[in-house]
């Protein structure tokens, strides 16, 4: 329905895709059980990391030929992928600020840093959502990475969605640590958010990053879902930016895992397209032809090669749908037990809450 996972390669995409998945729920696993896990993981890989890229961006600007042929340098250099990556990692060390009472991260004024930095995240992805809507409006349009996207109203439509799930977070300041100190618990953020999040955020990759979102929509969102719903309820915010921070670091050094390249080629057979171009590889072929080959520079256009925004459309429309949905419902609850939905819990009478709060270590 969304994605072309049909024919000889089905096999080694959905197994590759139940790799990630079980990746990413290992290593946030090993994240978050023990400070160690957590100082390699957030930390000294990441300052690694910057040291790499820092040369890379040297090397190429002095015309060094390992840097400018770079798989980083040539399929993750736009604005993007870096704010998401580090944004990403703020989060994850203030959340282990906050469980493990460091600093700051014991004081009452810091707890609202959680819904501070998520909302960051979130308008990073809404940015981007109407920035496709406005470069490639009902046509196709090169974006930075070098993949080809199909704007429209569905960037409109997500892009509210993802204002709207801002407001959706309630209780900014009720964020503890477990008793075990193995998470930071956001009680109130129970699965009713999981789920307008998980359909927001799939409808961002899809439209935005679809040669990825096999990976980045799917697999990134279930693992965080799965350990919140399955033995760490409470603990999801932690456990998707743990997970987040996780895929981003390992997308930025190896690209070319999930990409499909702007003239076609895929670089592993288990490269997965969406269904919004309608022949596959085939369309964008096409694209890179009609856009003049090498010379398609980014926001390059095309609006003569068909393509398939219906899943986009209604992905999107979803989204939006479910956000206002769910507003909605935090404003009526409000109303009826006249509080502040952003200073107090709202979703009291669930079991989900309940688990949580159980978990946390509240003084």
């Amino acid at each position: 329905m969304f994605f072309q996972v049909y024919g000889a390669n089905a096999l080694i995409q959905w197994g590759m895709l139940l790799v990630v998945l079980a990746g990413l729920i290992l290593w946030n696993e090993f994240a978050r059980r023990t400070k160690m896990g957590g100082a390699i993981t957030f930390f000294l890989i990441p300052v690694l990391l910057t040291v790499y890229f820092v040369a890379i961006a040297i090397g190429a600007r002095s015309g060094a030929e390992w840097a400018l042929n770079n798989q980083t340098h040539i399929y993750m250099n736009g604005w993007f992928h870096y704010a998401k990556l580090y944004a990403a990692l703020t989060g994850c060390i203030g959340f282990m600020m906050i469980k493990y009472k460091w600093g700051i991260g014991a004081k009452h004024w810091f707890k609202p840093f959680p819904f501070v930095i998520v909302a960051i995240n979130i308008l990073i992805a809404v940015v981007s959502d109407f920035e496709s809507a406005v470069m490639g409006w009902n046509k196709w349009w090169l974006s930075s990475e070098g993949v080809w996207l199909y704007g429209g109203w569905h960037n409109v439509f997500n892009g509210l969605a993802g204002i709207l799930n801002i407001f959706c977070m309630t209780a900014w300041w009720n964020v503890y640590p477990s008793k075990d100190k193995k998470d930071m618990i956001w009680a109130d953020m129970t699965w009713v958010y999981i789920v307008i999040y998980d359909i927001w955020n799939f409808a961002y990759t899809y439209n935005c990053l679809p040669t990825h979102s096999w990976y980045c929509g799917i697999a990134l969102l279930l693992a965080p879902t799965v350990a919140a719903l399955l033995w760490n309820r409470g603990g999801w915010i932690q456990n998707r930016a743990n997970t987040l921070a996780i895929w981003c670091m390992f997308a930025q050094v190896f690209p070319l895992f999930q990409e499909t390249f702007k003239d076609g080629r895929q670089w592993f057979s288990w490269a997965v397209l969406p269904v919004q171009y309608p022949d596959g590889i085939e369309t964008i072929k096409q694209l890179y032809e009609v856009a003049g080959g090498e010379a398609a520079a980014v926001g390059t256009t095309v609006d003569s090669v068909a393509a398939n925004p219906t899943m986009m459309t209604v992905i999107s429309a979803l989204a939006l749908v479910t956000n206002i949905i769910a507003l909605c419902y935090i404003i009526c609850v409000s109303k009826k037990r006249h509080i502040n939905p952003y200073k107090e819990d709202v979703f009291v009478n669930q079991k989900y809450y309940k688990d949580a709060m159980a978990r946390a270590d509240v003084e």
